[in-house]
């Protein structure tokens, strides 16, 4: 296949997923292939990121894919150190037979990706330029949201996490950002091992409202 057949392909892909199946079906995938993305797609789903809001169209977002096996490996070791020492209380409270099975399957994706994140072969770093001294999270969440969402649309594996932020400074600096362009959030991004589908949620019934909240009993539908 050559470049421009190859560019062709890249851009059809995920471009007839019906946006709400998206939305209901991209659960966080934590578990990764190691083969690696076409930079095409990671440049795809990033550009899916710039459509999201922000206020005066700031666009404050910045988006660094860490991709080689070096660079990888510094940032696992790092997340690998802060996770374990934050995922330590439920690992203990996990032990009790009580504690809910669903959970324990939750905690199991987590550490596997820890465990493994120099193998996922993007490491997907956003940022964001500081306003009056603030993160613009306001914007860059709803930017990750839509790189989420493109990935589910095509056929990448992805999640969310902030626990990098633990080692932030020397991370941030270490990707070359400014100090009022510190990153927010880290997307692993590969070949999903597993599959998308819809992950365990309660009914809307019970988080919507009209007009006035009503708090209601456990026992109410």
């Amino acid at each position: 296949m050559d470049e421009q057949a190859a560019q062709i392909d890249l851009a059809a892909i995920g471009e007839d997923v019906p946006l709400l199946e998206g939305i209901r079906t991209a659960r966080a995938i934590r578990r990764l292939r190691k083969d690696p993305v076409p930079p095409g797609l990671v440049r795809k789903v990033c550009e899916a990121g710039t459509f999201a809001p922000s206020g005066g169209n700031r666009q404050p977002w910045i988006f660094v894919a860490v991709t080689t096996p070096d660079g990888r490996a510094f940032v696992a070791e790092r997340y690998r150190r802060a996770f374990h020492a934050y995922i330590a209380p439920a690992l203990e409270a996990a032990k009790d037979p009580a504690f809910p099975e669903e959970r324990r399957r939750n905690i199991r994706a987590a550490l596997h990706l820890a465990d493994h994140l120099a193998e996922a072969p993007v490491h997907l770093f956003v940022a964001g330029w500081t306003r009056r001294g603030e993160a613009q999270t306001q914007a860059l969440f709803p930017a990750i949201q839509n790189v989420l969402l493109a990935c589910r649309a095509v056929g990448l594996g992805a999640s969310l996490t902030t626990v990098h932020r633990a080692f932030g400074g020397e991370i941030d600096a270490w990707l070359g950002l400014p100090r009022d362009c510190p990153s927010c959030a880290l997307l692993p991004i590969g070949w999903p091992l597993g599959r998308y589908g819809r992950p365990p949620r309660r009914p809307v019934e019970e988080c919507l409202f009209f007009e006035r909240y009503e708090q209601r009993s456990p026992e109410e539908p």
